[in-house]
């Protein structure tokens, strides 16, 4: 059985069409364009349906994508490629080419593609369809419009009218009426009388409760009087649709007439609140709903009551005469306003979903969407944008959470200029700084680079000079813009992104603001994390992704779980990371958000990696491979070319490494290695390395340890670069070397409790130890690198180069590990067996002391002042000032049990037993 996605529901019985369905059937082909043409109202899309059913079981993937709510503008391309990734469960990247990236991922896939209502979208469909069909050998594609697509190959059908048989059949199905020889011959002459189009027979119907069929008959014997002098210049079937659809709006009741008229300011899928508001005045709640009822028996309105909410639509065409009819009572600015108000009320009731559940927000809000885009449409070209411009504002978490950026962001820049004319200073300034808030957060993860923070930034100054305080809705809003604010400055400032994210989440829990503080407690943790301060990361992390998910915060908080699972493996447990970087994946696939994906998925392939899982890990990368492969530019995904590179490395392919670490420039107009972050010229070093390119990697690590911005204060860094040059002198035979850099690295890893690097730490001086002859220290140092690596879940002979997610315009934070042999096993015989059973009995603690001690001379000292580390001297100078650990804490943005820690390490170095002690002798 294949799988069938998105068929809509058939709500009535399917009639006749026997052989207009074997003869479509038969001409869907794989890589052909088959297009049921016709006028509205001619059944082309429950022909359609029909076909794809009847054909499931001979292909793989049957798929329907609706367009009938794809904006028709100049971007429809991109629009109708978004809905065709959306009903494919394709996570599709925002850029220039979006229909070659679609085209590109489904190349490989043998499917039926449907596309419905293209009349609109021609140019965009005709696109898409172009480019399924060149590169798309195994895809059939089955499209319905009221004319051909003019897609070079395209086979064109016209639907014809119902046979006399199946018309007669569908008039009695639908009108429920007796089939006795009078009932049927009225029913015939309905059928002549309206050229057996579908629509007309069903409108027909709708009136058999009133009228029985003579009767009907009878009235239809003047139809094309009903025409305005437009319509009878229409093509025949389409005159005797306009003729049948005035015939039955001539029989509506005064009320029905209004409401319908007014129906036609909705798009498909309004719900009855919408109904109720454009009614009114003139027809209360009650009324409203009784009216409605009426529309749907005459076939005027269809009705869907499958889901949560039942939903209303007008076909096309009937929308269209609706229109009409709206136009000439001069009532369609009106009716477009109450729209527009009721659309806002709506969004202000879903609201409060926002800070408890808002993956019940996004579906409410998803299933109003295209009324809610077509409100804002109108809010914003309307003399005073400012309704326009609040709803705008109202929708930007849908269009952060879902694949709608492009929607997002260019109502929203339109929204901004919308309000340059406004008049009141302070409310100008109130709403502008919401439209910014809101620009920002859309372009948090649309928009490559930091020029999405700007608008945060901008919004923050507006807001400075607002008083804050006796508006909720506006507080809230200035703690977004912060917590926004604080995200753009993690890539070049890291001591102000803390101070703006502490400010926000401080805010935020005081107002009760769930997600902002969340959301900023979690950028807390990433601060934390990008400083190898783990312990408090992931003090921070896990009590943000809590929150965080419990809400349905999916983007947020598959990026706090990727954050998390970074740290965790830091900390020494690989297997846990793993969970958390799946998890992670897990949370953000619903979103369809290609960013989200990207980057949990380029956590967890590093992971793998560093497990020994490069096929597991190669396998997670694929899906993003496919999709950016087919993009030109290649979108961005954090962390997927050093993924790559880091896989190439660990399959024993360095050129193929260093050619991945280098494609992470190709944003960049001069594309030079010095140009990559910190981790990834580690990365690139190590590939060069082990492709035989030592010279060059050596030049690189030594521009590298010159960069004092991109080394300091980022142990993981320094320590990486340590142990490559260490792995240089190794290969040039300098064994002191060596021996003295990966001591020093190991040091390094110690004092920041960098569990992993400690482990590959141990390994390594092993190795150099075991060449050197020094049997019994290399053999125990094997035998903790052993025991250690178990515990932490680590393949055999992997290292940890020791990069760290550095400062990225992005939040989204990168895992780098390197690949590379520890304990060479061609000098396993010259390890001390018992020396190794007894380093497997040591704790990872016990085996860095013992390499600590075998090392030799050593620049800092085990007691005194010139022992402690730059840290420790710092919590010293504020303990002896008196503050407590939580003042310590605050004022170097570590957690108060790491302060205590510290101090704890501070006593033991020099011999003291408490803080009293410690002043005396900082006085001496």
């Amino acid at each position: 059985m294949s799988d069938v996605g998105h068929l809509p529901p058939e709500l009535s019985s399917f009639v006749g069409r026997a052989e207009e369905r074997a003869a479509v059937g038969g001409g869907v082909t794989a890589g052909r364009l088959l297009t049921l043409a016709g006028p509205g109202g001619c059944g082309k899309t429950r022909l359609a349906v029909r076909v794809c059913q009847d054909l499931a079981g001979a292909w793989p993937e049957v798929v329907w994508a609706g367009l009938e709510d794809v904006p028709a503008d100049a971007g429809s391309a991109d629009g109708v490629a978004a809905r065709v990734a959306q009903a494919l469960d394709l996570p599709l990247p925002d850029g220039p080419d979006r229909v070659a990236a679609l085209a590109h991922v489904v190349r490989g896939r043998r499917l039926l593609l449907a596309l419905d209502n293209c009349e609109h979208v021609v140019d965009g469909v005709a696109r898409l369809a172009a480019a399924l069909l060149s590169r798309c050998p195994d895809v059939a594609l089955l499209a319905t419009s009221r004319a051909s697509l003019g897609v070079a190959g395209e086979r064109v059908w016209r639907v014809p009218p119902l046979s006399l048989a199946d018309a007669l059949e569908l008039f009695l199905d639908r009108s429920g009426g007796s089939r006795d020889p009078a009932a049927t011959a009225g029913a015939r002459r309905v059928c002549d009388r309206l050229d057996r189009l579908p629509l007309a027979l069903e409108l027909a119907a709708g009136w058999a409760g009133t009228l029985s069929p003579e009767q009907i008959a009878d009235s239809l014997s003047d139809l094309y009087a009903l025409l305005d002098g437009g319509a009878r210049t229409a093509v025949f079937r389409q005159q005797t649709l306009e003729a049948s659809m005035g015939w039955s709006h001539s029989l509506l009741d005064d009320d029905e007439r209004v409401l319908f008229r007014r129906l036609a300011g909705c798009e498909p899928g309004f719900a009855a609140d919408v109904v109720v508001a454009l009614a009114a005045p003139d027809l209360p709640a009650a009324a409203a709903l009784k009216t409605l009822r009426g529309l749907i028996d005459t076939s005027l309105v269809v009705a869907d009551p499958a889901g949560p909410v039942a939903r209303y639509r007008m076909l096309g065409v009937v929308r269209a005469y609706a229109q009409a009819r709206l136009d000439e009572a001069g009532e369609a600015d009106a009716v477009r306003d109450r729209h527009l108000s009721r659309c806002l009320a709506r969004l202000d009731e879903l609201a409060p979903l926002l800070e408890t559940d808002r993956d019940a927000w996004r579906s409410a809000v998803g299933a109003e969407y295209p009324n809610l885009r077509a409100a804002v449409e109108w809010g914003l070209s309307r003399d005073d944008p400012t309704a326009g411009r609040r709803l705008a504002a109202g929708l930007a978490w849908l269009w952060h959470l879902e694949a709608r950026a492009d929607d997002g962001l260019r109502l929203l820049r339109r929204a901004v200029e919308c309000g340059a004319g406004e008049r009141n200073p302070l409310q100008a300034n109130s709403l502008k700084a919401r439209v910014l808030t809101a620009l920002a957060l859309v372009a948090d993860t649309a928009v490559p680079g930091g020029d999405g923070y700007v608008a945060a930034r901008d919004a923050l100054t507006l807001l400075s000079d607002l008083d804050l305080s006796s508006d909720p809705e506006l507080a809230a809003t200035e703690q977004l813009a912060r917590s926004l604010a604080a995200v753009g400055w993690i890539g070049s400032d890291l001591d102000r992104a803390m101070a703006e994210a502490v400010r926000s989440r401080d805010d935020a829990r005081a107002s009760g603001g769930g997600f902002v503080a969340d959301a900023s407690e979690a950028l807390v943790g990433l601060v934390h994390l990008l400083r190898d301060q783990h312990r408090d990361a992931v003090e921070h992390l896990e009590p943000a992704v809590a929150g965080l998910l419990a809400r349905g915060d999916r983007g947020t908080g598959s990026s706090a779980l990727s954050w998390l699972a970074v740290s965790t493996a830091q900390l020494g447990d690989v297997t846990r990371a793993v969970e958390l970087a799946e998890r992670a994946v897990a949370t953000a696939r619903p979103l369809h958000d290609f960013h989200r994906i990207g980057l949990a998925s380029a956590t967890l392939a590093e992971l793998l990696t560093l497990q020994g899982r490069p096929d597991d890990a190669a396998a997670v990368l694929a899906p993003i491979d496919e999709i950016a492969a087919g993009a030109d530019p290649a979108p961005y995904a954090p962390g997927w070319e050093r993924g790559h590179a880091l896989v190439a490395l660990r399959q024993g392919r360095p050129a193929e490494a260093v050619e991945w670490s280098l494609r992470e420039l190709r944003w960049l107009p001069e594309p030079r290695p010095e140009l990559l972050l910190p981790e990834s010229r580690l990365v690139l070093a190590a590939g060069l390395r082990a492709a035989g390119d030592r010279a060059a990697a050596g030049e690189l690590l030594v521009g590298l340890s010159a960069d004092g911005a991109a080394v300091a204060a980022r142990p993981r860094i320094q320590a990486g670069l340590l142990d490559l040059q260490a792995r240089l002198a190794g290969d040039d035979g300098d064994l002191d070397a060596a021996l003295r850099l990966h001591h020093e690295a190991l040091r390094l890893r110690a004092d920041h409790d960098l569990v992993l690097g400690c482990v590959d730490s141990l390994g390594a001086l092993a190795e150099l130890l075991a060449r050197r002859g020094a049997a019994e220290a290399a053999g125990v140092l094997a035998g903790a690198s052993e025991r250690a690596r178990a515990a932490a879940g680590l393949a055999d002979r992997v290292d940890d180069l020791g990069p760290d997610p550095g400062p990225d315009p992005d939040p989204g934070l990168d895992l780098d590990l390197g690949v590379d042999p520890s304990v060479d096993p061609g000098l396993r015989p010259a390890l001390d067996d018992d020396a190794v059973e007894r380093g497997r009995a040591l704790s990872l603690p016990d085996a860095v002391a013992y390499a600590m001690r075998a090392r030799g001379p050593r620049r800092r000292p085990d007691t005194g002042w010139a022992s402690l580390t730059p840290t420790e001297r710092s919590v010293v100078d504020l303990a002896v000032q008196g503050l407590s650990n939580p003042e310590i804490g605050e004022r170097l943005f570590m957690s108060r049990g790491t302060v205590k820690t510290h101090l704890a390490h501070v006593y033991a170095k020099l011999q003291v037993a408490n803080r009293t002690e410690l002043a005396a002798l900082a006085r001496d």
